[in-house]
């Protein structure tokens, strides 16, 4: 038992599943659940490499929150399907990753892996949240660069990043955001509000990039401390670099509060102890693998929890 937590930042994971593998995978009855099996595969590799005690599946309550398309209205506007006044944008998706997304979370409850989000929250801000309250080590995973802000070793937090594959997975360490970026984890938010991020709607500040943004970081410590060298004439800053952030005053003046993740949210206290189905929870189990083909993909994790 290593008393490791590890959070699971569900949709980033069954995107890359949905991607991952080919949607011929399908149930008996024709249905693809690629996302499924690429999820379950995905689990199972993190469980056996890692050895976590515990498993959280975190979720998308809100992938956008109003409160923060209030501060910067571009935030994820290009992956806006439908709109829905008074209620939750839909995202851009493919149909048949809608189609999974309920049968993932059938099956994850099967298999007793809490799925915790929160009402007008990213599982960004669950994971936040879950990061900082948990004692013990915590590994969260994930392909999105955002959550290096968490990384923090004196807590003993790491990110399992996964952008560059299964295969490939990149512990981060305070020693690797270090080498990756220049900058310290506390500094990674303020680093990426600098540098923006089109992925998100994001603008950053014109002609701030991250090589320019560690450089300042470095020489002024945090945000604020940048911002207030602009605005003292009689600071090192070069009138050209003052021009540029005193032109993005009104952006930064809302892209914390829309970068940074919540730490704070009141969440339910779940049991997320790994372990083997019992008996009758077992036939629960193996009834949805047959329904759905999902074949090797659950023996797999099944035989991990063992």
């Amino acid at each position: 038992m290593t008393g490791r937590t590890m959070l699971l930042d569900s949709a980033s994971l069954y995107f890359r599943a949905f991607y991952g593998v080919p949607d011929t995978v399908r149930s008996p009855d024709g249905q693809p659940v690629n996302a499924v099996r690429g999820l379950l595969d995905i689990i199972a590799k993190l469980v056996a490499d890692f050895g976590p005690e515990t498993v959280v599946a975190c979720w998308d309550d809100d992938w956008r929150p109003g409160w923060r398309v209030d501060l910067i209205p571009s935030y994820k506007a290009h992956r806006v399907a439908t709109t829905v006044p008074g209620g939750v944008d839909v995202e851009e998706m493919p149909e048949a990753l809608v189609a999974q997304v309920p049968i993932i979370r059938e099956v994850l409850t099967a298999l007793d892996i809490p799925i915790v989000g929160a009402a007008e929250h990213e599982a960004d801000d669950v994971i936040g949240t879950l990061a900082t309250r948990t004692r013990g080590p915590v590994d969260v995973v994930t392909g999105d660069r955002d959550l290096f802000q968490l990384v923090d070793d004196a807590s003993g937090v790491r990110v399992v990043y996964t952008a560059r594959g299964m295969s490939n997975l990149e512990v981060l360490t305070d020693e690797k955001v270090v080498a990756k970026y220049g900058v310290l984890p506390r500094q990674y938010a303020d680093f990426a509000v600098m540098r923006g991020d089109t992925s998100d709607g994001l603008p950053g500040v014109a002609g701030i990039g991250e090589k320019t943004a560690a450089s300042l970081l470095l020489e002024y410590g945090d945000l604020q401390g940048i911002i207030a060298a602009a605005a003292d004439p009689s600071s090192s800053m070069k009138p050209a670099m003052r021009s540029r952030f005193t032109s993005a005053a009104d952006y930064l003046a809302v892209a914390p509060r829309v970068v940074e993740v919540v730490r704070d949210l009141d969440l339910p206290v779940v049991d997320a102890r790994l372990h083997a189905p019992a008996a009758d929870r077992r036939e629960e189990v193996e009834a949805l693998g047959e329904r759905y083909g999902l074949g090797g993909s659950l023996q797999r994790l099944l035989s991990v929890l063992e």
